[in-house]
């Protein structure tokens, strides 16, 4: 239904939340680039606990290939200075939200690619940095699949 895209994400147990996250809402894990971490990590298997044959989880080695592998998707591009609030969007299943590092978010090459309008934010206090990454993979896909009436489908 959804693809959720991590950019070189550096901490297992997010990776492993998001896994778990996404076995449960019918979202496409993938990940992207370089990871922090192997795929074998104690600390990612015990986040994701028992869902990991649950997801669909693929891994690509740049944002290009991951995008050729999506194919047509809408992206949106989650960041602290995003355009606009994450919730101001209206989310379309086929949908693909891509989160940065989890210490410096997207590089700006990445960024600088992507038009301003496809740039979102999570709405957060003033002074505040940021979410946990998988804090905010749970928020927007949630938002989206609520907006999507919580469809049961791939």
């Amino acid at each position: 239904m959804f693809n959720v895209l991590l950019y070189e994400p550096e901490i297992p147990p997010n990776t492993g939340n998001s896994i778990r996250l996404c076995a449960n809402t019918g979202a496409h894990l993938h990940l992207v680039g370089r990871l922090g971490f192997d795929l074998s990590a104690p600390q990612l298997k015990r986040a994701g606990l028992d869902y990991h044959d649950l997801a669909r989880v693929s891994q690509h080695a740049d944002l290009a290939a991951c995008l050729a592998a999506i194919g047509p998707t809408r992206l949106h591009v989650i960041e602290t200075d995003g355009a606009r609030g994450f919730h101001e969007a209206t989310f379309q299943p086929g949908d693909s939200f891509l989160f940065g590092r989890e210490t410096s978010g997207l590089p700006e090459a990445v960024v600088a690619g992507l038009p301003p309008h496809e740039r979102l934010r999570i709405p957060m206090r003033p002074g505040n940095r940021s979410l946990n990454l998988s804090n905010a993979v749970a928020v927007v896909v949630y938002e989206a699949w609520r907006q999507n009436g919580f469809a049961a489908r791939d």
